[in-house]
């Protein structure tokens, strides 16, 4: 079995994900990146964007309106300013969200 990424997103409103999981693809402010297990340390600062989690053949998708990612060899941290998940019951939200993303 290869080994797992342990993953975490929280923004000031909620704790958004937590689990290990195969990779997960980050928009940096540079551009995105993804993080598997094992990744070199590093900090990011994220640029408004989708983060993609894999895990077992399915992608879950986040919108994040900025914030922090924290790389260790041990997992990924998500600092999130504001975050939605994108195939959520809230699409007004992630309407909202992504228009105020489009204006700054």
């Amino acid at each position: 079995m290869s080994e797992r990424l342990t993953f975490d997103m929280v923004s000031p409103e909620k704790h958004l994900f937590s689990a290990e999981v195969d990779v997960v693809t980050v928009p940096g402010s540079e551009g995105d990146f993804g993080v598997l297990a094992n990744h070199s340390p590093m900090m990011s600062v994220l640029r408004p964007g989708i983060v993609l989690v894999e895990d077992g053949g399915t992608t879950t998708r986040y919108f994040v309106q900025g914030g922090f990612a924290d790389v260790t060899p041990d997992g990924l941290t998500i600092l999130a300013e504001q975050a939605l998940a994108v195939d959520g019951d809230d699409k007004d939200a992630l309407q909202d969200a992504v228009t105020e993303a489009r204006s700054r």
